[in-house]
Order: C-alpha cells, then structure tokens, then sequence
C-alpha cells in the first residue's frame, strides 16, 4: 500500500492500496478494487483540497459535498535514468526473478538504488546468500520463483556475467509475488505469501517492511 513510508518506485503490477482510499491516476490501473502501477515510476500521492464546512443560508444547513480521494500517480519523471550507471557493492537494488535452479536464482537487475537502469543486468542469488540463518537447509523453489520481484543487496560484482546478490537481511527478500493462478499475493509471514482469491499460501523469502 502506498504511504508515506513506501518506497518512491514503484514496479509494473505493484499494489499501490485499495481503491476505497485512493483513486486512481495516470500510471495506474485498478484491478478487483485495488491500484496498481502500470509502469516503473515514482509514486505520488496528490491530496484533495480540504471541502468546506457547512454553509449556512437562511438558518438552513447544506450538507458536506463529499471528500475526494487522494490520488495515486505513477510518473516515469523524476526517476533518474542514467546509461551508464551500474550497480556497485553494497548497492540495494530491485530485481525480477527470471529462472531458478536448485542452487541459485538467476534475476534481471532492473532498479539500483533511485536509478532505473537503461539496461538489466543479470544477477544470481545463490542458496548460502539467501538468508542469513541455516544456510544449509534453504530451497531456492521455495525463496523464489520467476517472475517475482526482489529486494536485494549486491554483495559482489561477481564474474563478467553476473552481479551477486543476497537477500539475508530482513529487509531483503521478496516484495512483490504472483500466485500460480495468477494474482497478486500479500505476504503473511516471513516466508510465506498468500492468494486472496484461492486462500493458497506459497513459499517465498519475504521481505520484512524498513
């Protein structure tokens, strides 16, 4: 849900907050009665001006006109996209999940830091960088799956193909994860998300809220 303490980029397909408390604009698209991001961009929150109170005219009261929503824009202005920028050490960066193998996860770094990268580079998450506890007991089917969008930390550039990347710090993990069927799942715990509409619960190495 977009608050003031969600991130300011926002992925294609991301949940931005139901449609009872926002409505929504350019960059966005509502589906099942929530908002969603149509694009990468920042996200912006547009507050309504604030309705009169009641006028009162000839000892009669007129009723409130109804507040408006707060509008929910996704805007590709205001996001620096830089050709040559490229993820260094330490750098957090947003990415999507492209194939898995029982020892790492293969993803497209698509976002490094506030910068929207001109190209995607790949990067591997390999299973003893997934989390930081029983590095030995990890699944990587059951941390991730394509098509899921990570937050991760670059923790080496790796060889010429690849940037490493791991994922266990709290704050790391999945952000963003699409059910078998087809809809967007919330996370429940630590390493499960949910389908709404099927109730099914998935695996994954979710990410815990800054």
């Amino acid at each position: 849900m977009a608050t003031s303490s969600s991130p300011s980029i926002a992925i294609p397909g991301q949940l931005l907050g139901p449609a009872s408390k926002y409505q929504p604009g350019p960059g966005t698209h509502i589906h099942e009665s929530n908002l969603y991001s149509s694009l990468l961009g920042v996200v912006h929150i547009n507050q309504p001006a604030k309705a009169p109170g009641p006028a009162k005219r000839l000892n009669k009261i007129l009723p409130v006109v109804p507040t408006e929503l707060p509008t929910i824009t996704v805007s590709r202005s205001g996001v620096s996209e830089k050709r040559e920028a490229l993820p260094e050490v330490g750098n957090t960066v947003l990415c999507r999940v492209i194939r898995i193998t029982p020892r790492q996860a293969v993803v497209a770094i698509l976002v490094c830091g506030d910068t929207v990268l001109e190209a995607e580079w790949q990067g591997l998450i390999r299973s003893q960088d997934v989390r930081a506890t029983e590095k030995d007991k990890v699944k990587v089917y059951e941390s991730f799956r394509p098509g899921d969008i990570v937050r991760a930390e670059v923790i080496s550039l790796g060889d010429q193909a690849n940037y490493y990347l791991s994922t266990a710090r709290n704050e790391l993990g999945v952000i963003m994860a699409t059910s078998e069927a087809g809809n967007t799942m919330y996370p429940v715990s630590w390493k499960e998300y949910k389908d709404p509409e099927t109730g099914f619960s998935e695996p994954r190495k979710v990410a815990k809220p800054n």
